[in-house]
Order: structure tokens, then sequence, then C-alpha cells
């Protein structure tokens, strides 16, 4: 027989009593997580379960970034997604945001349906006080990590493929950054992708797991992610917010979830060695736009992402008149889908178009020109 958990002393906080009784993260923790607000790139395998962590966990305001749709190839382990989602057709972001605001109607939720580029991400970030990756690109990570540095956010860098995955916090100025462990973006087509290589459900949700196990860390001040959860030291009880060290300060954690193996390697040595192009020499050559460009090839699917001129705004209804028979569109407020053989075109409110059935960005463009407009 369970006896029931002891009266908090803030009532809006007791469907999080369970979380509260752990000593290192109590009230006073669950308090800061209240107060704090993450901006979460990307919404597909890892960014779902981040999502739905963050939101059951508490936070108080989550933002959601995501260029994508659902498709039904998601569905084996994007968790916020559901066959009437992909029925809708709606877009990553929104589906997600619909979903997470019935789990908690106490968390602010901001659903972005957009693109995260040189442009407009540091204004997304701005205002957060952490930032988790959820992202399925090289470019986008990078990206990222100039943001984070720039405004000095903290971040969590999440990756899997096939049946390992990678975590890492990055506190710029105080751990290696991105670029630090990894010169630059490896490029297109030298790496596996989940399409190419395949992704374990559960290995996804791990990293996942992780990556928000750290960002609670950091957001309530938890000092030693290494003493017992348990123990009588709780750094959520006291006021000032001290270091964070995670699972060990500028350490990535290594997971072989096939084999049972996880690894806590020191990466403290990446910052020592030269001069960091980005939190050493402050160049930051993906936030320039310098190293981004206004094509991307989607994650290993055959389909190419086109970027319109800033400030584009697209009418669906007059695409739509536009198009042969045959195209047969489909339209909704957020996105208009047609076929033109044997490519599949949709394309968003800003003026983005995802172009399915070729990963060659001058044959997408094409496309794009000839249907939607120069």
């Amino acid at each position: 027989m369970t006896s029931d958990p002891p009266p908090f002393r803030d009532p809006s906080l007791a469907r999080y009593s369970r979380q509260m009784l752990v000593p290192s993260f109590g009230e006073a923790g669950q308090k800061r997580l209240k107060h704090s607000s993450v901006t979460l790139i990307g919404c597909g395998a890892l960014g779902g379960v981040i999502a739905n962590s963050l939101v059951r966990a508490g936070i108080g305001k989550l933002r959601i970034v995501d260029r994508d749709f659902i498709e039904l190839d998601n569905l084996q382990r994007q968790i916020l997604f559901d066959e009437h989602d992909l029925a809708q057709n709606l877009p990553k972001a929104e589906a997600a945001g619909r979903k997470l605001r019935k789990i908690n109607s106490a968390v602010e939720i901001e659903a972005v349906v957009d693109d995260a580029n040189h442009l407009n991400i540091l204004s997304l970030c701005r205002d957060c006080d952490l930032i988790l990756d959820g992202a399925d690109n090289f470019e986008t990570r990078f990206l990222v990590n100039d943001a984070a540095v720039k405004l000095g956010l903290p971040w969590v860098y999440g990756a899997c493929i096939a049946g390992e995955g990678l975590v890492m916090a990055i506190i710029p100025h105080d751990t290696p950054c991105l670029r630090c462990v990894w010169e630059d973006a490896p490029p297109p087509g030298t790496t596996p992708t989940c399409d190419t290589a395949g992704v374990l459900g559960p290995v996804v949700e791990i990293v996942a797991s992780f990556q928000v196990l750290e960002a609670m860390k950091i957001l309530i001040g938890a000092y030693d992610a290494k003493t017992d959860s348990r123990g009588a030291a709780t750094p959520a009880q006291k006021d000032a917010r001290p270091p964070y060290s995670g699972f060990g300060k500028g350490c990535m954690l290594t997971i072989d979830g096939w084999s049972g193996r996880v690894r806590s390697l020191d990466m403290q040595s990446a910052r020592g060695q030269g001069e960091c192009v980005c939190c050493k020499q402050g160049r930051f050559e993906y936030l320039s736009g310098e190293k981004t460009s206004a094509s991307v090839s989607l994650c290993g699917r055959n389909a190419v992402q086109i970027l319109p001129p800033p400030g584009a705004t697209i009418d669906f209804r007059r695409v739509a008149e536009r198009l042969k028979s045959g195209a047969a569109p489909e339209m909704n407020a957020f996105m208009l889908r047609f076929r033109v053989e044997p490519y599949q075109v949709t394309l968003f409110a800003d003026g983005r178009a995802i172009v399915q059935g070729t990963a060659d960005a001058a044959t997408a463009r094409g496309v794009y020109a000839k249907y939607v407009g120069a």
C-alpha cells in the first residue's frame, strides 16, 4: 500500500509531485523549471521525445521550430504523431503543438513552422534560457552552435543513427563547443543518415532522455550530476545557480544501445588545442551565411528544401490555379502539396518548398522556379 506524497507549498505544482520528491530536484527545482524557457530546434524523432518530456516535466515555455511535415515512416519513432496527424497533412511543429497543449495546458507552447537558418536563428533563440537540438543534419547543428556561443546560451547536442547515439551539453566559454570537437560539418553524402543506415526507436528515446536530463540540470542549477539524486546535497534547494558539470563537464556521452554500452568521453582537451574558429576566434561562419546554403538535401530522403528570398509569402490558391489538372493539389492552412511527375512538391506559406524525388539541388530549384516562381 502506497502512502500519499507530502503536500507542497505551491498547490499549482501538485501534478509534478513525484519528481519533486527527488531530493536533488525538489520544489525549488520545479519552480525554476516553471520559470524557464527552451527553444527546441527540430521536432522529429529526438525532438518529439524531448518536447513530450519537457512539457510533462513542467517547463514554463517551449518554442518548437520545425520545417518539415509528417510522413508515414516517421510514425515508427516520432512519438508525438499518429495516423490522424498524417491524414491531415499537418506540419510537424503544428501537430506537436496541438498534442502538447492537451498534455499540459499550463505550459506556453509556441509552434514555429519554419526553417531554422542563419537569417532567423538569433531571433528564435535570443529570449530563451537554453537550446535543445532535435535537428537531423550537421549544418543546422553548427548553426545552433554559432548562435549559442554568440548569445552565451547553453545548448544540448544530441544525435543518433542505427543503434548508437551521442549527447553533449555545451556551455559557451566553459566547455568545448561543437566546432572544438568537429572543425566543420562533413561534406554531404559522406556520413550515414537515418534513411541510409536506419535508426532504432528505443535508441532515439534513450538519447533524447539524456538530453532532457542534462537540460533540466542546467536549468535548475544542479552543479554535479554525479551526486546521487537521493543524496542530502541538493543544489535545487540553494538560491544561487552553481556551475554546471553534468555527467562530466565537457564530456560527450556515447551510447551503443544494441550492446548496452554507455561511455563518457572527456572532450575538454579539444578546447585547449589550437584556436577554435567559433568560441575562441569569434568567427560565426554558419551564422553569417558563409557556410550555409539556400537549398538543403534532407537527411538521405531523396528530397531537397528550397529557401525563398527573405520576406517572401505565397498565395496557395494562385499557385494551385496555375497547376495542371494532373498535379492533384492538396491544401490546408499551412501548406500546399502537389505532384508533377516524378516529383512531389510541398510548399509552405513562407515560400519554402520541399521537393521530393531528387537529391540534386539544381533540379529542385528548377522545379520550384517552374511551378512556384523564381
